[in-house]
């Protein structure tokens, strides 16, 4: 689907916008964040990207890396037999 193909094309002034200092923005409809909100508040990671939030010592990285450009793969692969072996 291309912007052509859209049929109903935005009528918002784009370039106004960008040029809007954040003083000149209209937040009143916007209901203010409170403690409570907070408090409530869950943070949702998306599947697809769970998966880029680890932490992994750097030189454990850097060796990854250096064996392939699929160093990613690796990893999970090198975890996934893990917890295989784990299982047995």
């Amino acid at each position: 689907m291309s912007a052509n193909d859209t049929p109903n094309p935005s009528r918002t002034d784009w370039d106004k916008i960008a040029m809007m200092t954040d003083d000149e923005i209209d937040y009143s409809d916007i209901p203010p964040l409170t403690d409570s909100f907070f408090e409530r508040a869950k943070l949702v990671i998306p599947k697809d990207q769970a998966q880029q939030i680890i932490r992994i010592d750097p030189d454990v990285l850097d060796w990854f890396k250096a064996q392939s450009q699929e160093y990613q793969s690796t990893i999970n692969r090198v975890l996934r037999t893990h917890i295989e072996l784990q299982q047995k």
